[in-house]
This record gives structure tokens, C-alpha cells and sequence, in this order.
């Protein structure tokens, strides 16, 4: 038993909460244990300038943690300026997660913009803002269809996110911080409800590791991410 008595192959509690806030086209709550994001998509009536006259739209993401999300005051970032390189890095990869499921042909010349705003972090942050954006994004597409701006939901499957990791020698499945922070070894897997990969981040933290546990590895982040497909489901219905 870990530290907040879950088996080794067992996710977080996870609780999604929708239309969090009044004012986005599609906003959520996301708490996976102690881990909470805000993930709000906000519809813009213009695309990427690299998309103007294509008829194509576009979806971006930006991250953030507030300053007290941690043990300890993290600084935020307009007060130093610019952004660090963590965030931009998580950013980035939340919009590709997305735009790798959505046609965006079928947008429009609209973008739409995702907002993960860390407000407690306990480990997870990047794979629960993933999470908890795809549910945000279609149901700001969903808004967008009763507006009429689009015929239909333009997403093609699910996404979803998890850490996997090897401490002490054990296959663990979704990292608190503490176990985290004591990894030999640490990944972060992007899934669709299919089981194909958009993402696989994985690091030998302290030791190597073998083929054998890159496999039982991605095998136990599916199972994950199945689960929280299935959280997802719970809001958003059938696309």
C-alpha cells in the first residue's frame, strides 16, 4: 500500500466539476487526489495568423501555477517578466494534446484559447491539466454548436493523462509529489480513448530502465488513462 493506502496500479480519486465558472464558453474543476486545476476554453472570433484565409481554426493552451498552489510561494510569472521555461514547455504540450484529436477544419477561423491554472499541486499537474482541458474544450464546443458557429463536435476521440513511475523498485501508477520527488524512474503518458499515443515523456531519473519496464510501464499508464476516460465520459456524454 502506498502512502494514501491506494495499490500500486490504482489512480487517484478523481472528481471533475462542471461549469466551475460562470463566465468561459466551458470551464472545470479538475481534483485528481490532492492535485486541483481550474481548466477554462474561451472561444475567440479569429485563428492563428498563420491559418487566416484557410478557413481553419486553431486551439492553444497557457499554464500556470498560483503562488501558494506549492509548500512554498512561487513567484509568479508576470512579476519576473516572462514565463518559465516549465510552463511553456506544459503549455505546448497541452495544446498539441488537443489539436492531435480535434478537425479543426471544421472550426471555422476560430481559436479556441485553454487556461490551466494549477491552485493546489500535489504531483500531476501537467497530465491533470490535459485531463481536465479536454473536457473544458468540448464543452466549449458544444456552446459553440448551439450558437450555431459550427455543424458539428469536430473531435475525432478522447484525451486523457497520467504519470507512471519506479520507486524502489516498484510499477506505480499516478505519482502523488512525495513518490514523485523519490522516482528512479518518472513518465507522463498522453492517450486517446483508443489507446494510441500522443505523448510519452519518460526519464531514467536515477537509474536506467529496461524495455521490459517501458512496457508494464505504458501497459499501467493505459489502464490510467482508461479510467479517467471514463471520468470524462461522465461530463461530457457520447461525442
Amino acid at each position: 500500500m502506498r502512502m494514501d493506502n491506494r495499490d500500486k496500479d490504482q489512480i487517484r480519486k478523481v472528481k471533475i466539476t462542471n461549469n466551475y465558472l460562470m463566465s468561459a464558453e466551458g470551464s472545470v474543476l479538475i481534483e485528481m487526489g490532492n492535485t486541483k486545476v481550474i481548466c477554462t476554453a474561451s472561444v475567440d472570433e479569429s485563428t492563428a495568423k498563420h491559418l487566416k484565409g484557410t478557413g481553419q481554426g486553431w486551439i492553444t493552451a497557457e499554464y500556470g501555477m498560483i503562488p501558494r498552489s506549492t509548500a512554498t510561494r512561487k513567484t509568479r510569472d508576470a512579476s519576473r517578466g516572462k514565463i518559465d521555461g516549465r510552463s511553456m514547455e506544459i503549455q505546448r504540450l497541452i495544446g498539441r494534446s488537443l489539436r492531435s484529436v480535434v478537425d479543426m477544419s471544421k472550426m471555422g477561423e476560430r481559436t479556441i484559447w485553454i487556461d490551466c491554472d494549477v491552485i493546489q499541486a500535489d504531483g500531476g499537474t501537467r497530465t491533470a491539466s490535459i485531463t481536465g482541458a479536454f473536457v473544458a474544450m468540448v464543452e466549449a464546443m458544444k456552446w459553440m454548436k448551439e450558437q450555431g458557429m459550427i455543424e458539428e463536435i469536430p473531435v475525432k476521440g478522447l484525451v486523457s493523462a497520467v504519470s507512471v513511475g519506479i520507486i524502489d523498485g516498484e510499477k506505480m501508477l499516478d505519482l502523488c509529489y512525495y513518490e514523485d520527488s523519490r522516482a528512479q524512474v518518472d513518465m507522463n503518458l498522453v492517450m486517446t480513448d483508443k489507446g494510441e499515443y500522443i505523448e510519452v515523456q519518460g526519464t531514467g531519473e536515477e537509474a536506467p530502465f529496461t524495455s521490459e519496464d517501458l512496457t508494464e510501464l505504458l501497459e499501467l499508464g493505459k489502464k490510467g488513462c482508461m479510467e479517467l476516460n471514463r471520468a470524462q465520459k461522465e461530463i461530457i456524454g457520447e461525442i
